[in-house]
């Protein structure tokens, strides 16, 4: 059941329609970040403190994102991370600081231009039940990429890697987890001793079935997916689908030179790597018309 209308304002501005973009680890969430923060009116934060803390919380501990408390606090991290103040891009991440042109402490927009809001902070996909709980009018935009160029750029990133430490589970980490992609506890330890190539298909493959669930959760006029290959190689067309849904003007600028070609793990994946994400991830990479039966 959701929660009646609540109506946000920062800076005065009332958050109305906010748009989220989700998908798995490199699957374009960032480059479609970059193109709405350079369109006309928007104002999208990229992975800000405020919002990475309550994030990664709900995926450690998906019960957190249960409990009656869950959508206030994610809607006052939004509400910071929006904040438009002085120094507030001293505050961002270094590609959300790139993505606005900000050479400074900022700001990178006036509060007289916005007219909407939006986040592109990583793995905000584990977190979308308690998004609609929280902005019920929200419009949701899912990143669907072949897992195997996920993967390979997945293992060429120190900070995806870097859930895959046993330091990183702690006491809190609940199973299962979608965001480990573990399904049961139970498989705990095979997870431990698996290769980082298949914990990477692990977690593409728990986001891609997230996203299923999703699209059959939502309306047409809440939900749009959108594939990476269409975003690099036909931009013009994607941009035009994704204004159309956005009923607002989307720059395709910076889409542009920025993106991995679709298609590069075939020079990038070790002939074993590519064995084991295939085996891990095969129905879903079947079933996305990535893989042929």
């Amino acid at each position: 059941m959701r929660l009646p209308p609540h109506i946000l304002v920062v800076n005065g501005i009332k958050v109305r329609r906010p748009v989220f973009l989700l998908g798995a680890p490199h699957s374009g969430a960032d480059l479609l970040a970059r193109a709405l923060k350079r369109s006309p009116g928007f104002h999208v934060t990229m992975g800000r403190a405020s919002v990475a803390h309550v994030v990664y919380a709900f995926a450690r501990k998906p019960s957190i994102g249960r409990t009656s408390g869950a959508v206030r606090v994610l809607r006052d991290a939004l509400a910071e991370s929006w904040q438009v103040l002085p120094g507030s891009c001293g505050h961002c991440a270094q590609p959300c600081r790139e993505a606005g042109g900000v050479t400074g402490a900022g700001p990178c927009v006036a509060t007289g231009d916005i007219v909407r809001f939006g986040d592109g902070s990583p793995d905000l996909i584990y977190s979308a039940p308690v998004l609609l709980q929280a902005f019920p009018d929200a419009r949701f935009v899912q990143l669907i990429r072949d897992g195997r160029d996920v993967a390979a750029d997945m293992l060429d990133d120190s900070a995806c890697l870097a859930w895959f430490r046993p330091a990183m589970l702690t006491k809190q980490t609940e199973f299962p987890n979608a965001f480990l992609g573990v399904n049961k506890d139970e498989h705990l330890n095979r997870w431990k001793g698996m290769p980082a190539a298949g914990k990477c298909a692990l977690r593409w493959r728990s986001a891609v079935r997230l996203s299923a669930e999703l699209r059959r959760t939502l309306p047409a006029e809440q939900l749009m997916t959108l594939r990476y290959e269409d975003l690099v190689l036909k931009p013009a067309q994607a941009v035009a689908t994704l204004a159309e849904f956005l009923e607002t003007r989307v720059s395709k600028v910076p889409l542009y030179g920025r993106a991995a070609k679709a298609g590069s793990w075939r020079s990038r994946l070790r002939p074993a790597d590519l064995e084991l994400v295939e085996k891990v991830a095969r129905e879903e990479l079947t079933r996305l018309g990535y893989l042929t039966s």
